[in-house]
This record gives structure tokens, sequence and C-alpha cells, in this order.
């Protein structure tokens, strides 16, 4: 696990674009997985930079993105392929045909999490992008005494849910539910990019990455991959200076 501490986020941001785009420079056709939340959103902005200036394209690369809410009406700003498209997407010269988010929205969302196992296992992910909840969560893969190593719809815990009101009018609209890439298809990827930014994070960083490997703080996971990523702001890396 190689960890690096960044005094600005802009550094941490160019390194960690600065990661993806030598991927794309080398295999045009790589295979990204994707993640939303605030972590990832200065390396996308910066990776929109650096295709403006022309040092990176993406009409080949193909992307599927860690979950969705179920429920939330197509074309709702808090929908995580509204997320991409607004943060990402739009801006960039991806084919949106090759992006691929989990419908929230499928008559049978079990049928749906197979498909999208089923996608993954062909896909083969180059490089799979990470933030960590305050609970040690992946994806939405939530602390329990077991995980799931698939696609699979999960009950949002409380805590998940209060994190993620401020995006919405009120607690009551945010979805109790969401599709979710399993801890297993996670681990698949070849490489993991682990972002952490802010002081709030600093606890639950240092314990999912230096303390016992337990389904209890899921991101403790990672651990057991051999190749894992760690950016992290000077804030977020705080404890390992302790």
């Amino acid at each position: 696990m190689n960890i690096m501490t960044f005094n600005t986020n802009e550094e941490l941001n160019q390194i960690g674009a600065g990661i993806v785009a030598s991927l794309i420079q080398t295999k045009p056709n790589a295979v990204l997985g994707l993640a939303t939340g605030s972590s990832p959103i200065g390396i996308y902005q910066e990776l929109i930079r650096l295709y403006e200036k022309g040092y990176v394209s993406f009409k080949n690369v193909h992307s599927y993105n860690l979950d969705e809410y179920v429920g939330l009406p197509e074309g709702h700003p808090e929908t995580y392929r509204s997320f991409m498209n607004t943060q990402l997407f739009n801006h960039v010269d991806i084919n949106k045909d090759n992006t691929r988010v989990p419908d929230g929205n499928a008559a049978d969302l079990e049928a749906e999490c197979k498909q999208y196992d089923a996608a993954l296992a062909q896909a083969s992910i180059d490089i799979q992008f990470l933030g960590i909840g305050h609970n040690g969560h992946i994806g939405f893969n939530e602390p329990d005494q077991q995980l799931h190593g698939g696609t699979h719809v999960v009950q949002l815990k409380d805590e998940t849910r209060q994190a993620n009101a401020r995006f919405f009018d009120s607690i009551d609209q945010v979805p109790t539910q969401a599709v979710t890439m399993g801890v297993g298809s996670i681990l698949k990827a070849k490489m993991i990019l682990l972002i952490g930014r802010g002081a709030e994070k600093a606890d639950i960083i240092h314990r999912a990455l230096t303390g016992p490997i337990t389904t209890e703080v899921p991101a403790s996971l990672l651990q057991t991959h051999p190749n894992v990523v760690v950016l992290l702001d000077k804030e977020a890396a705080q404890k390992f200076n302790d």
C-alpha cells in the first residue's frame, strides 16, 4: 500500500489525475471504476483540464460506477448518473454509451445486480476510485457482520443518510436503499485509488489502513489488495503522524 500525503488539495488532484491520465495514454481503452461524493471531484476537474489541454482523450475509455440510489427519478440532480454527467462526462470526449451506472429504477433490482456483475466480470477494471465513509464504508458497503462480494441492494444506515442529507432539502428525501458493487468486485480492480480529505476522515482512514481487517470497517479489507494508492490531504493524514 502506497500512502501519499499532500499539503494542498491542488497537489493531490494533480497526482491523482496524473495517475489516471498516464494509464489512459498508455492504454486508450482503459476501464475506470468511478466514484461519486466530494472526494474525487477535484481529480475529475483536473482530468477535465488535462483533456482541454489535449493531454488525454477519453473517447475509447469505458467506465463503471460504484453505486446508485434506489428510487430517485431519472434526471434527478442527486442521482449518481447526474453527478457523473455534471462532474466529468459532459466535459470530456467520453462516449456515454461506454459509461455504466447501476440502474436504481430497474423493475427487477436483483436481475440488475446480476447483470452488473456479469458486465464487471468481462470488463476488468484498471483503476477503481474510492472514497471512504465516516463509518468506513466503501461504495455503499456498510459495516456489518458479513459483507456481500457482488453487486447487491443495500439498506443505508442512518449515519450514511445523515451524511448525504446535505445534498437534499431534507433527510426525508434521502433514499433508504442503494445498489452497490460488492467488496469482492471492488477488490478485483488492478489498482485502487483511495482518496481521503478533511480532518473528519482522519480517524476512520487510520483505522481502516492500520487496524484489524474486519467487516465492521469495510475499508479495512483494502489491506488485502496488492496495489492500493492512498491520496490524503494533510488533515486526513494527521493520525499517521501522531
